[in-house]
């Protein structure tokens, strides 16, 4: 198991922040003055500067030079030096599943390199084998994990219930896609989930077959995300807070201080129990599922402002699915379809009728929410751009800040459109090195140099953000930055040269841009007086490293409104 703990020591505090003589007592709110590093506001569209910054409470009070800090501070200041490090607003990903942080951390590490080991079906199943301990089952009564790639996976195939088998048939098995999006039980687990030969496919789900009609173990969408709150359930309370704190520390050590949980159901009410014990050290938003909405958008936790760092932010909408897993809806064949299907496989829709869509919609603008929506298939995205428009023509759309997530195969004429819509772009660069040279296979050259198009969404004049989608991919903001730079897949090909982003505008789309996305511009995303004091240390400077260099970046500290809540 690997936990992600961070703690906060004395000797720690005393080498970062220096005491003035007569400092106040410690009961007394002190101002602290951080300095000693390069500080990059965020503000504008090019760099700025400053010597120091002043933190008063949980707020910025000051932003300039050090001589006016010091002013500002009045009698008692204490001093934070950076040592060199950088200091960033605190980092806000623009799209994320905060609530499953959780079991990546502390499940069977099964992602392919360079994350963890996973680079066949013997090593996955060995990471399985080497997990499998009575404490670890006891956590959920599943051996689990989350990440497997078959793109990578030398086989180049899923792996099936009877790989998992050589694991174990006496207890069931989980492991979950890389996507999100899928998932492979074991025969234990089939049992479990009362899935056979008789079992009929859930509409916007596949059960993978064999021959004889019984389940391979592959699940496809939604014949697999129910399943899979299921086996990620901690069983008792001890699990919770142990899954819960991992999860947070993951979030943490990455430097956010605002997370997204981008698609939220019944564990909705597992969020509320850790914000109302007080336990959450950074901001969460979270976006309820157009099946649960009824269930708690009328909830005194939807809206704006935070109870204990937690709100629901609005609704997600989910139009397909992965294209990586290659059940993204498409208007033209996967040159590639996965294992079973016929040449002319394309995908599929997550909600076939746009009838249903539009009343999806239609609720959606009524009740003024928010709307995040899942689209990565170019049919997908028709979709919502058929069924939003008739809406936004019935019900205005200015100020509404909907949202694309993903846009993995986006075309031009389709941004046209969203900017038309007003909707934000966030989109998932991280692609390029994860999937890049999977998607060339599965889509051809001049498709796959246009995956997540940052660039020309940027030229179109569309507000853009980037996210990890974390668990998808470890939560490494940093990581996620320089890819979007760099653009580079796993073999080194450069993918989609003309959509690269400057290392100020990956930063600005996880801080300012990123808050915006948020409705929380007026607090967050810059370095200014007024604003909270969420800041994120780094050990170097993104914009003055080389771009190979950036991904690899770490964090230093995080601090939430003033307080440090991680330390590297």
């Amino acid at each position: 198991m690997r936990l992600i703990v961070a703690c906060i020591f004395t000797t720690f505090l005393c080498a970062l922040i220096s005491c003035n003589p007569g400092q106040n007592d410690e009961t007394t709110s002190v101002a602290v003055i951080y300095h000693g590093g390069d500080i990059i506001t965020m503000q504008g569209e090019a760099p700025q500067y400053v010597e120091a910054l002043v933190v008063q409470d949980d707020k910025i009070s000051f932003a300039g030079t050090l001589a006016e800090a010091k002013d500002q501070a009045g009698k008692g200041y204490r001093n934070y030096d950076l040592n060199g490090g950088t200091l960033l607003p605190g980092f806000i990903d623009g799209h994320s599943h905060f609530s499953n942080f959780s079991a990546q951390a502390v499940g069977a590490q099964i992602l392919p390199p360079p994350d963890a080991g996973a680079e066949d079906i013997p090593s996955l199943l060995n990471i399985l084998r080497e997990w499998n301990t009575p404490a670890n089952r006891a956590l959920t009564g599943w051996i689990f994990g989350m990440g497997f790639d078959d793109s990578v996976l030398k086989e180049k195939r899923f792996p099936t219930r009877h790989d998992l088998d050589q694991v174990s048939t006496e207890f069931p098995i989980m492991i979950i896609h890389i996507s999100g999006h899928l998932a492979v039980v074991n025969s234990k687990g089939l049992e479990i989930l009362n899935i056979d030969a008789s079992t009929v496919d859930p509409e916007g789900g596949l059960i993978r077959r064999e021959q004889d009609n019984q389940p391979s173990g592959v699940l496809e969408e939604l014949a697999a995300i129910p399943h899979m709150l299921k086996a990620l359930e901690p069983a008792d309370k001890q699990a919770q807070d142990l899954f819960f704190e991992a999860g947070q520390n993951m979030a943490l050590s990455y430097g956010y201080t605002t997370a997204q949980d981008g698609r939220v159901m019944d564990n909705h009410q597992q969020m509320v129990s850790v914000a109302e014990a007080g336990k959450l050290k950074l901001d969460v938003v979270s976006y309820i599922d157009y099946l649960f909405v009824d269930k708690y958008m009328d909830s005194q936790w939807y809206g704006k402002t935070y109870t204990n760092h937690y709100r629901i932010g609005g609704m997600k909408v989910t139009l397909d699915g992965s294209p990586q897993g290659r059940t993204a809806w498409r208007t033209q064949p996967y040159l590639l379809p996965p294992d079973g299907a016929q040449p002319d496989y394309s995908g599929y829709p997550a909600i076939p009728s746009d009838s249903m869509v539009t009343a999806i919609f239609e609720k959606g603008f009524k009740n003024n929410w928010q709307i995040l929506t899942h689209a990565n298939g170019d049919a997908a995205m028709d979709q919502m751009i058929r069924t939003m428009t008739e809406v936004a023509r019935q019900y205005g759309n200015h100020g509404r800040r909907n949202v694309l997530i993903h846009g993995q195969y986006v075309r031009e004429d389709q941004l046209d459109s969203f900017k038309e819509l007003e909707v934000i772009a966030s989109l998932f660069p991280l692609h390029t090195y994860y999937w890049g040279d999977w998607h060339k296979q599965l889509i051809g050259d001049q498709l796959g140099n246009k995956i997540s198009p940052t660039r020309t969404a940027l030229n179109k004049g569309l507000r853009l953000t980037i996210h990890t989608d974390a668990p998808v991919a470890l939560p490494n903001l940093m990581r996620m930055v320089g890819i979007s730079v760099e653009r580079k897949s796993r073999s080194g090909q450069v993918i989609g040269a003309n959509e690269k982003l400057t290392p100020y505008e990956a930063l600005k789309a996880i801080t300012d841009w990123a808050a915006y996305q948020h409705f929380e511009e007026g607090r967050k995303g810059t370095l200014e007086a007024g604003k909270l004091a969420d800041l994120v240390v780094l050990d170097h400077n993104p914009l003055k490293v080389p771009e190979a260099q950036i991904k690899d970046i770490k964090v230093l500290a995080t601090i939430k409104e003033g307080v440090m809540v991680y330390q590297n």
